[in-house]
């Protein structure tokens, strides 16, 4: 089918994130929301290729926008469908129109409250607590926490009257000891509080409790060889340790609230804005800022204060009928907005609420990246090297980058390596390694040494390119043997060279002591980190080669003459380095001939006679 440019574009740029997606119809009507493990390969496989159910090609059919929100887990995508679904109610959506698609765990409000797992809306007679991804989870959850507290599970209607009264009688489970006599208020509702309040607060997400009971039931359970009992509740442990955090962008707690978060790079500031209302994610959308000086001192709390009055102009009519009284925000705003708190949470359903916006504004920083890369693929190239240059101070754009980096095993087969990058990628061809020749030892600044000389020697007497970067694997040390060798040969002032330390951030200067520290998620660190990766992986598997190329060699390599076709017809025909020796020059010469078996025998028994002076 015929695709939109723009929805194509949307369609290639999609991350590889869980998340939630909308297709919208031309009139802007939601008419399908699902979700994605990975959102790139989910969306387009409607795309590519005549389904077999006829209702998903009418559905592709008549999509004409595309809207998705990044989460941080599957599970999170899960409930964020299920929200969407009774938000927008999709024509194409088949399932989770019911509002009693996933269980809720309840917590009555009564003087003795009961804990149960239900499927019904929650309302103001009780605390909800979820909505959970399975009901094998809640179930689980139910079942261990009243392992751990004797709660009663019984639905009379208990009151200090009826209690008074003696209507009810104990059941079995209060000889079990699985519930303290609530109906005959052998304990306090006082006491009885506190276990419930225990409870709420695992319920809010600290299961650290429940996990640190079922690991201690399961090492008991096996420590009593009852295996069955404890892979039981190693499987309860399973689905609480996997399922720990209940949902971070459906819960009843968070009401109405907006969400505004800021990120911002040298060209531009991106502002998002999540929409809640209800416990239900409403709208997700991003704004961006271009940033025309660099050095503006235009603060992330003006620009955030900008975007706040233009997404309330934009919705006006929204906002009118349902004004809201707190923002969560990562940057207060210069100009506040009258009756509103603005909140920074660090914790708790908020924080990742927080959180989900924060990565919804990185992710649609990334798009606009890949978008203007595939129209300008040189584009990307450029800021990558502008980048580096601004972050290792350097006089002029890395164009052409060598990192060097020994190998060898206490001093054995010395081997070093030096693998260039063109325009911040691999230029494989160009790769070089290096035989330690003048160094006895393991004497890492001795070797740096001759191979730096050695390779940019060369480079000049052949009147080659030199680069414009030396990256050393090694810290100061190396990076001092560097600067000793540029200025020997003259290239001091026309190469530019770093050490980088075992902390890959850590970037050590010429002539200076203490290193710099640069951003661990930037372009720098991760072309730097390249560059290591593959000059240790160059020089490993060099050190290697060379290494098992020793294991084998013998005396029959070092004959004049004799190669490793010779050799291998020698040792088929003889089987041993010893026969050979044995044989005569006529035995020699039935196999490889006259010449090479004069040469082989002279060799051979020159060898021997060697020895044996030697010893001698």
């Amino acid at each position: 089918m015929e695709i939109r440019p723009e929805l194509k574009a949307k369609l290639q740029n999609l991350p590889d994130s869980p998340g939630v997606y909308r297709y919208l119809d031309k009139a802007g009507t939601v008419i399908y929301v699902g979700k994605a493990k990975n959102l790139h390969r989910r969306v387009n496989s409607y795309f590519n290729r005549v389904h077999p159910v006829r209702r998903t090609n009418m559905l592709v059919h008549h999509i004409w926008d595309l809207i998705t929100v990044v989460v941080n887990t599957e599970e999170e995508a899960l409930d964020l469908e299920n929200s969407l679904i009774k938000q927008y109610k999709p024509h194409y959506n088949v399932l989770l129109k019911d509002d009693k698609s996933y269980p809720w765990i309840c917590v009555t409000k009564e003087p003795y409250p009961r804990v149960y797992m239900s499927r019904e809306k929650p309302n103001r007679g009780a605390k909800f607590y979820g909505p959970y991804p399975k009901v094998e989870v809640a179930r689980a959850l139910i079942d261990t926490l009243r392992e751990i507290f004797p709660i009663r599970s019984c639905r009379y209607n208990l009151t200090p009257a009826t209690i008074e009264s003696r209507k009810f009688h104990l059941c079995l489970k209060y000889h079990l000891k699985s519930c303290p006599g609530c109906c005959k208020g052998y304990i306090s509702v006082e006491d009885y509080g506190k276990m419930i309040d225990e409870i709420r607060q695992i319920l809010n997400g600290d299961t650290k409790q429940v996990s640190d009971y079922l690991m201690d039931e399961m090492q008991r359970l096996a420590r009593e060889l009852k295996f069955e009992e404890a892979n039981e509740v190693k499987r309860k442990y399973m689905l609480i340790e996997k399922y720990r955090a209940k949902s971070v962008i459906v819960s009843p707690m968070i009401h109405n609230i907006d969400v505004f978060t800021i990120i911002r790079d040298d060209s531009a500031a991106y502002v998002n804005f999540i929409y809640v209302r209800n416990g239900s994610v409403v709208q997700c959308l991003t704004l961006e800022y271009k940033i025309v000086d660099a050095d503006s001192d235009e603060t992330d709390a003006e620009i955030i204060s900008t975007a706040m009055r233009e997404i309330h102009e934009r919705f006006k009519d929204r906002y009118d009928k349902d004004r809201v009284r707190e923002v969560l925000v990562n940057v207060i705003p210069e100009y506040p907005l009258p009756l509103t708190t603005y909140l920074i949470p660090q914790r708790g359903d908020k924080k990742k609420l927080l959180d989900i916006s924060l990565k919804n504004a990185e992710q649609y920083k990334i798009d606009k990246y890949k978008l203007m890369e595939k129209l300008n693929p040189e584009q990307r190239v450029t800021r990558t090297l502008t980048r580096m240059m601004k972050d290792l101070h350097l006089p002029v754009l890395p164009h052409h980058i060598e990192c060097f980096d020994n190998s060898n095993i206490s001093g054995t087969s010395p081997v070093a390596s030096c693998v260039v990058f063109r325009d911040a990628k691999p230029a494989k061809k160009e790769y070089r390694s290096f035989n330690i020749k003048t160094v006895e030892g393991p004497d890492d600044y001795a070797s740096m040494r001759e191979v730096l000389t050695r390779r940019y020697s060369r480079l000049l007497d052949e009147g080659q390119e030199l680069p414009q970067l030396i990256v050393l694997d090694g810290g100061k040390g190396q990076l001092s043997v560097a600067v000793e060798v540029l200025d020997q040969l003259g290239l001091r002032d026309k190469i530019s060279a770093i050490g980088i330390a075992k902390r890959m951030n850590e970037i050590y200067f010429p002539g200076d002591s203490i290193p710099l520290y640069i951003d661990l998620n930037g372009e720098t660190i991760k072309v730097i980190q390249h560059l290591r990766d593959e000059a240790h992986r160059f020089g490993i598997a060099h050190h290697r080669n060379k290494r098992s190329k020793l294991q084998i060699h013998s005396v029959l390599d070092d004959i004049q003459g004799v190669g490793p076709k010779t050799k291998q017809l020698l040792l088929n025909h003889f089987k041993s380095l010893k026969r050979v020796r044995e044989a005569s020059v006529d035995d020699l010469a039935a196999v490889v001939g006259t010449k090479k078996a004069a040469a082989v025998h002279a060799s051979l028994h020159a060898a021997v006679s060697q020895d044996e002076n030697d010893n001698n």
